[in-house]
């Protein structure tokens, strides 16, 4: 089997997005977090809407309806499993301990479990999950998959519970555990494993 390695491309994205994420959280009112807060609470006060706790799953749905219909993924259901619940658990942990660490209140003021964003990284491990599993045969399925995610990180900032950058830093975690569920990942139940991460 091909050794499967980190590229710089693979690292980017989810390290830009955490790094943006994190130079947009600053505490005074002039900070870019509180700048689409305000924006928010102008031009959308009464906006709400539960769309966003079912459709951050929508992307491991998608992943596991294609291939119900015939569609191959790149790795059998043993392996993918595995990586997705990997990727899942990565993804948890990190997410929670950083919400109790941090302690930043939401901008509705419901708790203090703001930062990040749980439903966008989520979301985003789903996408990256499914795109994964599919872009070497559905060349659309990465914008799919991440329109979907993105959609998910911006209802949170519509519905007010979550800052931009707690969405931005969510997104970037939910792809990094994914990524590295990958990289990790030893195949094991499949032996003729000739295809690498790309």
């Amino acid at each position: 089997m091909p050794k499967r390695t980190a590229s710089l491309n693979q690292v980017y994205t989810p390290v830009s997005l955490i790094i943006f994420g994190l130079s947009a959280n600053g505490k005074g009112e002039e900070s870019l977090k509180h700048e689409f807060a305000e924006e928010r609470n102008e031009h959308l006060a009464n906006f709400r809407t539960h769309i966003d706790d079912y459709l951050q799953y929508s992307p491991i749905i998608l992943s596991y309806g294609l291939d119900a219909f015939g569609v191959k993924s790149r790795n059998d259901i043993k392996n993918r499993t595995a990586i997705l619940l990997k990727g899942e658990l990565g993804m948890a942990i990190v997410t929670t301990a950083l919400k109790h660490a941090t302690s930043m209140q939401r901008p509705d003021f419901s708790n203090n479990h703001s930062f990040p964003s749980g439903h966008t990284a989520q979301a985003f491990a789903a996408a990256t999950f499914l795109s994964e599993e599919y872009k070497h045969k559905l060349k659309w399925i990465p914008y799919v998959s991440y329109t979907i995610a993105s959609v998910v990180g911006g209802l949170r900032m519509a519905n007010n519970k979550h800052y931009v950058s707690d969405v931005l830093v969510g997104a970037g975690i939910g792809i990094f555990s994914v990524k590295i569920a990958y990289w990790t990942h030893k195949y094991k139940w499949s032996k003729n494993y000739k295809t690498t991460l790309r």
